[in-house]
Formats: structure tokens, sequence, C-alpha cells
């Protein structure tokens, strides 16, 4: 804020620029110029040293040692991220493993069971009708887990109401009970007992791998019913399982048993097939309150509707299960226990994690009970059996599988790209420097 003055020696002339140029000073200015010696000399110290570099030094020193705290603190916070974070990828992964291993289990221990309970007890319907009768336990066993997991605990009836949204806005009355439930009960019958009667004329194996033709039927329904884009995936599905299901039948040489016993499997994967691509088209997605809702309706409708067929089966000598004392109660429950177990895990399973690790699942039921059947039953399965069970496996593979694996080849085929290009880089970047090295620069071209 000074003023620039060019001093001039006594008795000297000073330049004519400023010859005739008179300086008006105001008090402020005046005081700014005679005070700014002032200052400097304060600013200074004895040793000529100034005053503020010192301070300048303390506070870099200081900003210094605070970036290099945040920095440290910093660090240390990314550290328990990644840890945070590997520690839930780590948890997620056993969950996953859990739901897989809980499925396949689940499945393949119902399966042996009835194999078990067939040996003292032939009577297939009851058998449905007694397991589906547990069906009634999934809701109230999801409104134990819903006071156990969440903040806003709701009443019992108000749980059921909002569940009740499944059968639209008004809820579940009597005409949408009888409407809705009667079709999807009787193909959970149909689905169950078809299966059950399958397992009387063949191995727990070739069962389980024939159930699994049902995602082809899925495929074929949901483009017949629903209208689904068209891929050639579920056409390629659709051929596996069916050259599978002949290539089992052919295992056994057509014989009777055999041809019936793979009939029945397939009536069960259709009936099932139909029953979610049904529950797809008229009651669309649901959660998992709403799934448990639906499957305990199904139990109720079973109990109150369908035990006069046992009872007439009963009657006339086709399923005769007297005395009482003589009926397995306790293979009775396991089923049930178990099949229960399968159903609830299945629709947890869709809700909480991905659809396709129930999949998984269910694929590995299929050599689990591979594996009891070669070491408790002693079988020996032969090469078209295990070809027809491989083809019929292969079938299970993702919807897009041909776009990943298209998308995986593309992937592959940019990469050697860009290795091969780097590695041209590379190369051409060890000539220059060779070529300097020897003493030959080449000059651009302007």
């Amino acid at each position: 804020s000074r003023s620039s003055v060019i001093q001039c020696k006594p008795g000297g002339n000073c330049p004519s620029r400023h010859r005739g140029m008179t300086r008006q000073l105001s008090p402020l200015s005046v005081a700014e110029d005679s005070a700014a010696p002032i200052l400097e000399l304060q600013n200074r110290s004895p040793s000529g040293i100034c005053r503020h570099s010192r301070v300048e030094r303390q506070s870099r020193s200081g900003e210094e040692g605070t970036q290099t705290h945040t920095e440290s603190s910093s660090q240390e916070a990314e550290g328990q991220t990644r840890c945070q974070s590997c520690t839930s990828m780590f948890l997620k992964l056993i969950w996953r493993f859990l739901i897989i291993l809980s499925v396949s289990s689940s499945w393949v221990g119902t399966t042996q069971f009835v194999k078990i309970t067939y040996e003292t007890f032939d009577c297939p319907f009851f058998m449905t009708w007694f397991s589906t009768n547990w069906n009634i336990m999934v809701f109230p066993i999801y409104y134990s887990g819903h006071l156990a997991t969440a903040q806003e605990k709701q009443s019992p009836i108000k749980k059921f109401r909002e569940c009740s949204r499944i059968f639209g806005e008004d809820g579940l009355t009597l005409k949408l009970f009888l409407k809705r439930t009667a079709p999807f009960s009787i193909l959970w019958t149909l689905t169950n007992y078809l299966y059950l009667l399958a397992l009387k004329k063949l191995t727990a194996t070739d069962v389980s791998a024939l159930f699994c033709c049902n995602k082809a039927f899925v495929f074929l329904l949901s483009w017949i019913v629903l209208k689904d884009r068209f891929m050639g995936a579920r056409i390629v599905a659709a051929i596996m399982a069916i050259t599978g299901i002949v290539m089992m039948a052919y295992a056994d040489g057509f014989q009777g048993d055999s041809i019936i016993g793979v009939a029945y499997a397939v009536g069960s994967a259709s009936t099932s097939a139909l029953y979610k691509v049904l529950f797809k088209m008229f009651l669309g997605s649901a959660n998992f309150g709403e799934a448990a809702h639906f499957v305990s309706t199904l139990g109720f409708f079973n109990l109150i509707f369908i035990s006069v067929t046992p009872i007439i089966l009963y009657f006339t000598k086709v399923e005769y299960w007297y005395p009482f004392s003589a009926v397995p109660w306790g293979y009775l429950c396991g089923v049930a226990g178990l099949w229960l177990a399968f159903n609830i895990l299945v629709n947890v399973g869709v809700v909480l994690t991905y659809p396709i690790l129930i999949s998984i699942g269910t694929v590995l039921s299929v050599p689990g009970n591979a594996a009891v059947d070669l070491l408790k039953h002693k079988m020996i399965f032969s090469v078209v059996r295990l070809g027809a069970t491989i083809i019929i496996l292969l079938m299970l593979l993702p919807e897009e599988w041909d776009e990943i694996t298209l998308r995986f080849i593309n992937s592959l085929k940019e990469k050697k790209s860009e290795d091969h290009a780097d590695d041209i880089t590379d190369s051409s970047v060890h000539t220059r420097s060779r070529s300097r090295a020897n003493g030959t620069v080449s000059i651009p071209l302007a």
C-alpha cells in the first residue's frame, strides 16, 4: 500500500517525467508511509531473520503432521471397511451354501423316507394327504419369525389380512377360497401322489432325475400360456428332457414297471410345471408372507375337502391302513416334516437369495440319492441310465446359457487382442531404446 516515490539526491536533477508533478498525500497515506519502517523493524529479529518465516515453518510442520495423522486414520478406516466387506462376503457365501445344502438334504431325506415307509406301509395317497395337512403350519412359522425379527410387530389378524392381498384387494373370501385354492390344491395333490407312485416302480435316483424335467415343461407352458419370448435354449432344454426320458425308459428294456414308473414321474413333473405357470398367471409374484399364507390355505383346503378321498380308499380296500397301531407314524411324521422343511426352504430361498440356488439344491438331490442307493441298496447304474441322468441335469443350465457363453468367448477374444497390442507396444518401445543406445535418433518430420 506504499506509494512509489523516486528519491533524488540533493543538488541532483530529477527525471524529466516527474518534473512538475505534485504528490498530494492524505493523512492516511502519510501514516502508512511512516509506519512501514516500524512494521519492518518489528518483524525482524535482532539476528536479522524474519519471524514470520518461523511462523510459516511451524504452521507447515503442523499441517504436515495433521495430514500424516489424517492419512493414517483414513488408511485404518479403509482397512476396517475391507475387513467388514470380506466378513460380510464370507457370511453370505456360508448362508448360500447352507441354503443349497438344506434344500438338497431335505429333498433327499424325503425321498429316502418314502422308500423306507413303503417297506411296511403301502398307502401313497394317505401319505400325500397326511403330509399336505402339515402345510397349515407354514404361516404360523412365518409369523413366529416375524415376531422374532421385525421391529414393528403386528397382530396375527392384521398380518393375516396383509398377506391375504395375494387373493385380491378384498382379501380371502369364501368365493376366492373355493375358486383360487381348489385347482391349486388338486395340482399339488396330484404332483405329490404321482411322485410317490413313481417311487414304487423306480429307484430314488431315477425319480428325482425325471422330476427335474419340470423345468423344461415350465419353459414350454410359459411360451404357450404366458406368451413369453421365444428362446432357443428352452427348446434345447425340452429336447434334452425328452431324450433323457426315453433313455431312462430304455435303460430297463421298456419293461412294464419301468414304463409305468417313468410315466408317473413325468406326470408329476408336468403337474408341477402347470402349478407354477398357473400360479404366475393368476396370482403373480408373491413375497414370503403371501406365499406362506397361500401354502397354509392349501393345507386347510386339503384337510376340509380332500379328507373324504382317503376314507373312500379305506372302505374300498384300495388303501387299507388298519389297525392304527400298525401304521408307522414315525416314518410318516418324518416324511411330512422333511416335506414341510423343503417347502419352507424353497419359499425362503427364493425371497432371500437367488432362485438359481434352489435349482442347484434340487439338482444336487440327484447325486445325493444316487450315493444313498449305491451305499445302502447296492444299486448298479448302467451306462444308459447315467447318460440319461447327465442329459437331464444339463437341462437345468441357466436360461441365457447361450448368451453367457458368447459373452465369455468375446471377452476372451478382447483380452487376447489387448494382450497382443500391449506386446507390440512393448516391443516397439524396446526397439526405440536400443536404437537410442546405438546413437541413432529418429527425427520426427515437421
